[in-house]
């Protein structure tokens, strides 16, 4: 993409990833896991708690897990052992499997939420 040639207050700016690494990031560590919980829990924040281990149980993109409607991962009262989403960048159906410390956290954030 580059710099438009025709935008003069942009001609002497540098790149905004200039000086960064490009390409793939490194997984999260199981530490640095646990002290992303442990925050979201002394925080309160139930909704990003039950995000983010779906985002780690799932490993799907973070625009398809935002997307996620409750119907594909709730049956009646209970959370389902596996769903499937089909990824906006690819178009195939992923499958994964909901563990349960993810149930867990999901069911409670559901309970506070108050809906059904």
């Amino acid at each position: 993409m580059g710099v438009a040639q025709y935008d003069p207050a942009a001609l002497g700016r540098p790149a905004w990833t200039a000086g960064r690494k490009g390409g793939v990031k490194k997984p999260l560590k199981q530490r640095q896991i646990w002290e992303i919980r442990f925050f979201l829990d002394r925080e309160g924040r139930m909704r990003d708690r039950a995000l983010f281990d779906l985002a780690i149980d799932s490993k799907l993109r973070g625009c398809d897990l935002v997307k996620i409607k409750i119907g594909t991962l709730v049956t009646g009262q209970e959370i389902r052992t596996r769903a499937m989403v089909v990824q906006q960048k690819t178009g195939r159906p992923v499958q994964f499997e909901i563990t349960a410390d993810v149930r867990a956290s999901l069911l409670a954030w559901l309970r506070r939420r108050g809906g059904s």
